[in-house]
C-alpha cells in the first residue's frame, strides 16, 4: 500500500540554532542530525520537506552589501541561492543516510501579492541577532527595519501570504515516482504575476504558511512542522509558561502568539487541519516521530 504523506517544515533555526556562528561546517553538522530525523520518519511516510533560511538569507544579505562595485542582488534572488545551498546539504545527507531513496531538490517559486499589507509592515526575522546598540547602528546605516527577538535584536522583513506554489504539478509528480522532494526552500522564491509574467519581489515568505499550502495542495495526511523549541508554550517568557501538547484548531483560534516566530507556525497548522483533517504537529527537530505520535510537542487536530 502506498504510505501517506507528510509534509516536513524544517526550520532554518533548527539548522543553525540560536547564537551558534553562520559557518558551513556547523550548518553541516547540524543538517546531519536532521537528516537522522527525516531518515526515520521516510520509514512510515511519504515525505516532501520544506526548509526555511532566516538565518542564510540574512547572511548572504550581509555579503551581499559589503561588495560595493555592484548593486545588491534583491531578496528573491537571495533566497533561491539559500534553496541551492541549503537543497544541496540536505539532499547530500539524506542521500548518505538513505542510499536507496531517490532525493532530489526542486527550485521552487511562489506566488504573492504586490498588494499585500505585510510590505508596510515587515515581521520576518532573517540574519543573525544583534545587541541593542548593534541593532541601532544598522538600521541608521543600511536603512533595516528591526525588531526585538527574545532578549537580542534581529532584521525583519516583509512577510507577504502565500498564494499559490508555481511548481506544484512537478512536485507531485516527483513525489508519485517515489522520490524524497526537497522544495519552497525559504518558503519558495517569491514572485508576483504581471503583464509581462512572473517577477521576483523584496520579500521572504514564511516557509510553514508555504508548507501548509502546500500539504493542502498535495492532499497530505500530516503536516510536521520542526523547530528550535520543543513545543507551542503558552504565557511565553513568563513564569507561569507551559508547554500546549493536545489541542484543537477551535481553542487555537481565541488565542495570540508572537507575529515573528510562533504566530505563523500556529496559523500554518490550523490552516492545514481545518483543510485536509489531517495532524498537524509542532516540535523539536530530534521529536519528529513522537511528535507524530503524539508523545512530544504540540499536536493540533480538527476541533
Amino acid at each position: 500500500m502506498t504510505k501517506p504523506t507528510l509534509v516536513v517544515a524544517l526550520g532554518g533555526n533548527a539548522l543553525l540554532r540560536r547564537g551558534e556562528p553562520l559557518e558551513a561546517s556547523i550548518q553541516r553538522k547540524n543538517i546531519q542530525l536532521a537528516a537522522e530525523t527525516l531518515s526515520a520518519l521516510c520509514q512510515q511516510w511519504r515525505v516532501v520537506l520544506v526548509h526555511g533560511n532566516g538565518p542564510q538569507v540574512g547572511l548572504l544579505a550581509l555579503q551581499n552589501s559589503a561588495y560595493t562595485a555592484v548593486s545588491p542582488y534583491p531578496l528573491d534572488i537571495l533566497v533561491a541561492q539559500t534553496q541551492g545551498m541549503i537543497g544541496y546539504l540536505l539532499q547530500q545527507e539524506l542521500k548518505n543516510c538513505l542510499p536507496e531513496i531517490r532525493v532530489c531538490t526542486l527550485l521552487t517559486q511562489v506566488e504573492i501579492s504586490p498588494l499585500d499589507p505585510a510590505f508596510n509592515h515587515p515581521t520576518k526575522y532573517i540574519g543573525p541577532v544583534y545587541t541593542r546598540e548593534q541593532s541601532a547602528a544598522l538600521a541608521a546605516e543600511k536603512g533595516w527595519a528591526m525588531k526585538a527577538d527574545g532578549q537580542h535584536f534581529r532584521r525583519v522583513v516583509a512577510s507577504p501570504q502565500p498564494l499559490s506554489i508555481i511548481e506544484t504539478d512537478a512536485i507531485n509528480a516527483l513525489l508519485q515516482d517515489g522520490h524524497l522532494v526537497i522544495c519552497n526552500g525559504g518558503g519558495g522564491v517569491p514572485v508576483c504575476k504581471t503583464a509581462k509574467g512572473l517577477e521576483g519581489a523584496e520579500a521572504v515568505i514564511d516557509k510553514d504558511l508555504s508548507a501548509a499550502l502546500l500539504a493542502r495542495q498535495l492532499h497530505a495526511d500530516a503536516l510536521l512542522i520542526l523547530t528550535d523549541a520543543d513545543a507551542v508554550y503558552l504565557d511565553w517568557g513568563k513564569p507561569t509558561q507551559r508547554p500546549l501538547q493536545q489541542t484543537t484548531t477551535r481553542d487555537l483560534a481565541g488565542m495570540t502568539f508572537d507575529a515573528g516566530s510562533m504566530g505563523p507556525k500556529i496559523a500554518a497548522a490550523c490552516q492545514f487541519v481545518d483543510a485536509c483533517h489531517g495532524l498537524a504537529g509542532i516540535g523539536a527537530l530530534t521529536d519528529g516521530e513522537a511528535i507524530l505520535a503524539g508523545l512530544r510537542g504540540t499536536s493540533i487536530r480538527a476541533s
